[in-house]
């Protein structure tokens, strides 16, 4: 398949910034890293590997972006100034790497996806994907989720203020009104969310768990699928899980 490496400038973070793309054609789908990770983790852990009936059948267009979670959700600064860099970085995603990618996707497909993307992650990186689906279901009509934590507080502790409010689900959605017009929107896509029962799925589990009973209560519907006991916090498990769920999904 195509690999393509992209290395440009961003003006809400004043750095350059890294992604790479796998495929020509298809659903464009944006992919985070975990925890710390880089834009080469989901090469690197095979998980590209994993999805590529998708991407060389052109069903599936993968850009994997870049984090800073080191600055923000595990940095050392303050709260505030955590939660700051969190918020550049949600810039750069939502007004400069989509608008690229949808560029991109167009120019190899002809096919206009604005609105139309997936996004997806694990661990960490499907904290910021279903964050990011959450937050602008305009832009995203599908999430694929694999043992996110859906609370800032397990990154905040007990520092809370306007923008970590923003960036933690099951605070805002617990908050969302029964008519709030996000709620039909997310209710016109694809929430897929799953978890283990195994290793290092604990607390992962627990803030699932949480997460569709928010979900139930505001009428929200979601795909939300606990994995057996054997499944551990691993790509071995994501790399089995992300196929399963994509080819739920029309592609």
């Amino acid at each position: 398949m195509e690999r393509r490496y992209f290395k440009e400038y961003s003006h809400s973070l004043d750095r350059d910034m890294e992604f790479t793309v796998f495929g020509t054609a298809g659903k464009p789908c944006l992919v985070f890293p975990p925890q710390n990770g880089r834009f080469y983790d989901f090469e690197n852990f095979h998980m590209i590997d994993a999805c590529a009936e998708f991407i060389e059948d052109g069903r599936l267009q993968v850009f994997c972006a870049d984090s800073i979670d080191s600055e923000s959700w595990s940095g050392t600064g303050s709260g505030r100034a955590r939660i700051l860099q969190q918020e550049k970085w949600y810039r750069y995603i939502t007004e400069e790497l989509v608008p690229r990618i949808l560029r991109l996707n167009y120019q190899d497909a002809g096919v206009d996806h604005t609105g139309k993307l997936l996004v997806s992650g694990c661990s960490m990186g499907a904290t910021h994907a279903a964050n990011f689906f959450l937050r602008r279901p305009d832009l995203f009509d599908s999430l694929i989720a694999l043992s996110g934590i859906y609370q800032a507080s397990y990154f905040f502790g007990e520092y809370m203020d306007d923008l970590v409010y923003l960036n933690s689900p099951i605070d805002y959605l617990s908050n969302m009104p029964e008519n709030h017009p996000y709620i039909p929107l997310y209710n016109a896509r694809n929430m897929i969310f799953c978890v283990g029962r195994g290793a290092w799925e604990e607390d992962l589990l627990a803030s699932l768990c949480s997460l569709e009973q928010i979900l139930q209560r505001k009428d929200i519907h979601a795909w939300v699928d606990y994995w057996g006991c054997d499944v551990s916090h691993d790509w071995c498990w994501w790399q089995k899980q992300l196929p399963y769920f994509l080819r739920s999904l029309t592609l």
